[in-house]
């Protein structure tokens, strides 16, 4: 059995007194893994294998093997889920799509999961491909597929199963703006999360389901407000936002949140937890207790020696690739969610300096990277292709277009306008400076916009690169997608950045007050 290298853990008892009909069940949960089979540093990317063989790395299919199997043996009454984002953010994932998930997923024995957003990132095809692949559901309730053939039938909004005896209702969510976020296509619409789920809830109370649990990829706030404006749901278990809850250092809140009834929990993110609810139900189906905490996956947790080799196997075709050293750097480029969804970044700084230099000489004045496309830092020393494609792994193409100055206006609003969020559309720019004031209303927090040094002109034309998920509508720009002049097959802005940091090595990260926001 593990030893619990965390902070003692968070009880909620609700009541006094057990009775006989009394069932406890233990919910193990992961959320947005996002490809990180092989173990990950402290700045979420790829470790390299000394770094793991002295034990600074986190995380890692290996390590989750050994963790979930010592959970079950712990908690034998418990079940395993995933909140959502199996997909995206390693070259395993550029090269096997869901395949390679599904395996490891198959492995480990989930019992359920829902839809994420990136689940969406390669069209309804891979999605389909990757359910067809395993052997335990995936669910999404907010959503209408019965237009798209691919998925109409197949992908359920809830499913039970049992355990002890007892009857589990669980229901998936996604994220209602998922037509911004990735790829759905047009057959798919998205509605109110708290409706869809009291949908299915109605709908599993009326076949005799007392117990019931969201898989939420909708982010903390969601949850919480799903958990206000619904009855009869018992858990949420939460991803999208990356939240980590607990009694440990960078917790967003206590484990498990309690609204109402109901607990809500999320383990982080890239598999660096794993999530241990036990929670205790009376005969009515009502949480009496609920207690447990987040298990750090760090270096006292074996890694299974099996699964070790066949991630090496996996491994074999992108290790050319991934091993290439491009650059130096003379320090960490910081590119966590923390900083480059709220403010100037240095990797945000970066990403869009090395956009503008490669077209600066095509007449382009402005580059917008969006927040949420850049997904890790670098640390100090040598910077291997592959770590550049952890920070950017979508495979987005440059793209260059034309708007007027009013437009770029409104896009750094639609930027501005999630802050409270931590949204990815959160703009990193180049060849620009200007003011956030989030106290203000969404529309009317930007100001102070200056290009090149001069205010900006509404009236005006100017050329702007970024990339082709911006251009085309990603992240809530659609003010870009009847642009003049639009060029959306540039080079990968993976590629860009490769090659920018090879022309400046070694490089020396920087912020320089391009972005300045009211309050800080």
């Amino acid at each position: 059995m593990i030893a619990r290298i965390l902070a003692s853990s968070c009880v909620l008892a609700l009541s006094a007194g057990a009775a006989m009909a009394d069932y406890s069940l233990t919910i193990l949960h992961t959320n947005d893994f996002h490809a990180r089979f092989e173990p990950i540093s402290k700045y979420d990317s790829t470790c390299s294998p000394d770094a793991n063989a002295e034990g600074e790395c986190f995380g890692g299919t290996a390590r989750l093997v050994t963790a979930i199997e010592a959970a079950r043996e712990e908690f034998p009454n418990s079940i395993l889920v995933d909140g959502g984002d199996q997909f995206q953010g390693t070259l395993f994932y550029t090269y096997y799509k869901g395949a390679m998930a599904a395996e490891f997923m198959n492995k480990l024995g989930y019992d359920a999961m829902t839809v994420g957003n990136h689940e969406f990132d390669d069209g309804p095809e891979v999605l389909r491909g990757f359910m067809d692949a395993l052997d335990f559901p995936i669910l999404m309730s907010n959503a209408d597929v019965s237009a798209e053939p691919l998925l109409a039938d197949t992908l359920m909004k809830s499913t039970i199963i049992e355990k002890d005896g007892e009857k589990i209702g669980l229901i998936g969510l996604t994220p209602q703006d998922t037509d911004e976020l990735a790829s759905p296509g047009k057959n798919i619409t998205f509605s109110d999360p708290s409706e869809a789920v009291q949908g299915e809830v109605d709908k599993l109370t009326a076949e005799g389901v007392n117990k019931i649990i969201v898989l939420s990829h909708s982010g903390y706030g969601v949850d919480q407000t799903v958990a206000a404006n619904t009855t009869g749901v018992d858990v949420i278990v939460g991803g999208h936002t990356n939240t980590l809850l607990g009694d440990m250092e960078g917790a967003e809140g206590q484990y498990p949140t309690m609204v109402g009834d109901t607990a809500i929990v999320s383990a982080y993110a890239y598999g660096k937890f794993l999530g241990e609810l036990t929670v205790t139900f009376d005969d009515e189906g009502k949480i009496i207790e609920a207690s447990g905490q987040p298990l750090l996956i760090d270096a006292a947790i074996e890694e299974d020696e099996a699964t070790v080799a066949r991630i090496g196997e996996l491994a074999e075709p992108l290790n050319e690739i991934r091993n290439k050293v491009v650059a130096e750097t003379a320090e960490e480029i910081i590119g966590v969610r923390e900083d480059c969804r709220a403010r100037e970044c240095a990797m945000g700084s970066l990403i869009a300096d090395a956009m503008l230099d490669r077209v600066a000489d095509q007449g382009i004045q402005i580059a917008i990277q969006n927040g949420g496309g850049i997904r890790s830092s670098i640390d100090a020393g040598e910077v291997t292709m592959g770590e550049v494609l952890t920070v950017l792994p979508f495979q987005n193409t440059l793209s260059t277009f034309q708007v007027s100055g009013a437009t770029i206006v409104e896009a750094l609003e639609n930027g501005a306008s999630q802050y409270e969020e931590g949204a990815g559309r959160f703009p990193q720019v180049a060849g620009m400076t200007f003011t956030i004031d989030p106290s203000k209303p969404a529309g009317e927090r930007v100001s102070d916009v200056m290009v090149g040094g001069e205010a900006i002109d509404t009236e005006a034309t100017y050329g702007v690169v970024s990339n082709n998920y911006v251009r085309n509508g990603g992240d809530g720009f659609s003010m870009f997608v009847e642009a003049e002049n639009v060029y959306d097959y540039g080079p990968d802005v993976a590629d860009v950045l490769a090659e920018y940091l090879a022309a400046n090595t070694p490089f020396t990260p920087y912020t320089d007050g391009r972005i300045t926001i009211v309050g800080e």
